[in-house]
Formats: C-alpha cells, sequence, structure tokens
C-alpha cells in the first residue's frame, strides 16, 4: 500500500521538477534562474533515484542502502515541493498549479513518515545528516534570493540629459530654431527595454510685476508646484503663468532596448515665431524602462489612439488629455512564474495635452489596465523605472529683440 502511494508522489515530483528545470536552465533571464533550474533538474534526478530505490527497499532488497537512497529522495521532494508551494501561493495563480504541489508537498511528507519507519540503515549519520543540511541551506537560500530578494530590489536605472543648443534665426528674421540634445547614458550592470519615450517643449509668460508682490501670493504659487508641470519658483517680482505645450515627441522607438554600459543621443529642434508671446522655453523629458532580467519583451505594437479606438483607462481620461496606446505580451523571467501566473501585457500611455506630455506604463492582466492598483509591482517584479529630466529653460528676450 505504501509503495502505491509514494511511487506516483516521486514520479510526479520528478516530471514536474525535470519540467521547470531544465526551461530554466535553458532561458530563464538571470543568472540565479539558471542555478535554480540546475537545482530542480538535480533534485529530479534524486527523485527518480528515490523511486527506483523504493521499489528495491520494499520488494528486492539488493542494495543495501537503498532504504537510505529513498529517504533522500522523499526530503528533497518534500524540501523542493514545499518551497515551490510557497512560491506558489505568494506569486502564483493557478489553482491547478497550487492543488498539485499541496498534494506533492503532502505526499512527500508521508513519504519521509513511512520511509523511515522502515528502519533505514545510515551509514555515518552525522556526515549524511550534514549533507543534507548543507544542501538544503544552499536550496533554500537560492531560492529566496530568486524569488525574494532579488525582486525586491531595484537596481541602477538609464540616466537623460538634455543639453540646449545656440538659437538660430531663419532667414527672414521671422522665426527661429532652439536645437537640444537628448542623451541617454546605462551605467548599470543589466539592459532595459524601451517602453516610451517623450521630449516637450514648454512655452512660458513670465511678466514681471510693478511692485513686490505679496506674501499671499507667493503661497499660491507654492501651491501650483502639485500640477501636472508646474515646478516654478518663488518670486518677489516675477509672475508665473501656467506653461503651454509648443512641441512633443518620441525621441527612441518603443519596444527597442539600450544594453548595459551602453549610450544614445539625438536631437530635437523647436520652431517658433519671432513675435512669440512666450518669455522663455524649458524642455523636459522622461522614458520608461524595463529591465531586462526581469521580464521578456518580444514587441511592442501599435493599439491605437484614446479619440480613435484606442482604449485608455478612466484614471487617465479624468487627466483630460490625448494619448496614443502601445501593448505588448510580457513573458516573466522564469518557468514556475510562466505557467503559475496567468498572462501579463504591458500597456504604454503616450499622453500630451495644453500642460505637458509623459509616458505612462501599466502591467496588467488583460482587461484590467482600468485598476488603478496594478502599478505597484512594476519595480519589483518587472523592473519598470520611469526616468525624467528638466526642466531646462531658456529665456528668449534677446531672440525676440534682434528682430
Amino acid at each position: 500500500m505504501a509503495v502505491v502511494v509514494i511511487l506516483p508522489v516521486f514520479l510526479l515530483t520528478t516530471l514536474l521538477l525535470g519540467w521547470f528545470g531544465i526551461q530554466d536552465l535553458s532561458e530563464a533571464l538571470t543568472f540565479p534562474g539558471r542555478i535554480t533550474g540546475a537545482v530542480l533538474v538535480v533534485v529530479s534526478i534524486t527523485t527518480l533515484l528515490g523511486a527506483a530505490a523504493v521499489v528495491d527497499h520494499w520488494f528486492w532488497t539488493t542494495f543495501a542502502y537503498s532504504g537510505l537512497v529513498a529517504l533522500i529522495g522523499a526530503i528533497a521532494a518534500l524540501l523542493t515541493n514545499a518551497m515551490l508551494l510557497i512560491d506558489v501561493l505568494h506569486n502564483g495563480e493557478s489553482a491547478l498549479f497550487t492543488a498539485v504541489l499541496a498534494m506533492l508537498t503532502a505526499g512527500s511528507a508521508w513519504a519521509v513518515y513511512v520511509v523511515w519507519r522502515t528502519s533505514v540503515v545510515i551509514p555515518a549519520p552525522k556526515r549524511v545528516a550534514a549533507a543534507l543540511i548543507v544542501s538544503s541551506a544552499i536550496a533554500v537560500a537560492n531560492f529566496g534570493y530568486q524569488s525574494l530578494y532579488q525582486p525586491s530590489q531595484r537596481g541602477g536605472k538609464p540616466l537623460i540629459k538634455l543639453t540646449m543648443g545656440t538659437p538660430v534665426l531663419n532667414q527672414d528674421r521671422k522665426a527661429f530654431a532652439v536645437p537640444v540634445d537628448i542623451s541617454l547614458e546605462n551605467h548599470s550592470d543589466v539592459g532595459f527595454y524601451v517602453l516610451g519615450t517623450e521630449i516637450h517643449a514648454m512655452g512660458e509668460r513670465v511678466p514681471l510685476s510693478v511692485k513686490d508682490r505679496l506674501r499671499e501670493q507667493w503661497r499660491a504659487d507654492a501651491q501650483q508646484w502639485n500640477n501636472f508641470q508646474e515646478k516654478n519658483p518663488l518670486s518677489r517680482r516675477e509672475v508665473h503663468q501656467p506653461g503651454e505645450l509648443v512641441a512633443a515627441q518620441p525621441w527612441m522607438p518603443s519596444g527597442g532596448w539600450v544594453e548595459a554600459n551602453d549610450a544614445f543621443s539625438t536631437r530635437m529642434v523647436v520652431q517658433l515665431p519671432i513675435d512669440t508671446p512666450y518669455d522663455r522655453v524649458a524642455f523636459y523629458a522622461s522614458a520608461s524602462f524595463a529591465r531586462k532580467d526581469r521580464l521578456g519583451l518580444a514587441t511592442l505594437r501599435f493599439e491605437g489612439y484614446s479619440w480613435g479606438g484606442g482604449r485608455v483607462p478612466k484614471w487617465l481620461k479624468s487627466q483630460n488629455v490625448d494619448a496614443v496606446v502601445y501593448r505588448g505580451r510580457v513573458h516573466e523571467n522564469n518557468a514556475i512564474d510562466k505557467y503559475t501566473r496567468e498572462p501579463r501585457y504591458v500597456t504604454v500611455y503616450w499622453s500630451f495635452g495644453t500642460h505637458g506630455a509623459s509616458v505612462t506604463t501599466v502591467i496588467a492582466r488583460k482587461g484590467e489596465e482600468e485598476k488603478e492598483d496594478v502599478r505597484p509591482e512594476l519595480a519589483s517584479r518587472y523592473g519598470v523605472v520611469d526616468v525624467g529630466t528638466g526642466p531646462i529653460e531658456r529665456t528668449l528676450w534677446d531672440i525676440k529683440k534682434s528682430r
């Protein structure tokens, strides 16, 4: 009776761990993930040997230490199944895998108890115990690093720099152009997918008050710091008006990537009439990236426009902006999460309006983009980082004077 229960537990554990392990060993995105795959393959071999030892221990007894091999296989199956069950309960969403792993964990625990009660011969018990403790500690440490510690670390992120060039008048001196160089530097040791980028220029009216402004007006300025892009300083004479968008565009293709210790640069040119009402022009740039060791991204496809069929969530509609929508399938960085979590999709909203432009990223199950609570796991699980710079400002008085 005991063999009838123990053998299926060992064989099913062998198949499951071997399936996960071989895929992680060849496809996991991180070195610890590959190590986890190798450990799972070793454990699957151990449980397979344990299954053969169970048959010998109960029926043939041709090998003096078959009981010990069966016990080691049972302990390895128990520890590994228990750790996988904890991982699935913490990160997974598959009821099937949860039920299977719970059954295998219970079956492995019962196998350990039953095999131990058959008077297993253990040569040098202290050495065997030490070997089991050390190997178990290594497996638990690797599992904890891969599944608990590493996802909590955000790591480095790329750096965006803006450099404003010298404005140039056109031939009839009725317009001018302001060039801006954008550079991206990735000084970290991991590569990043480019989910979306934007650079935009804001025209600012900054008239001067004829007398010192009152304290209440300074307080009103400070209250504007919570607005979309308004970070105007407190000033005794300057009266800052809300900035107005004059130009915006992406500066890297969505779905591309930047490798570790790599760099990228490009240039944007903004043209304005010489009689522009603005006193200053300010440039902002931002981008959304995802670590290549946290997720796999085959491609980002154009999904639509907010004004022409592209769905945008209510929390974005409330900002009164237009948006260009891109979407792509996200692949988990290890086989366990790949099969125990429901498919995720990354949606990138390239939005713009009178008061600026921005890039917003959401990774969620299909149809759950509306939920505002899907963003907190972006950094911890998928390594999504939002990077920005600005404002880089320049007064326009000298240019307007030259007309």
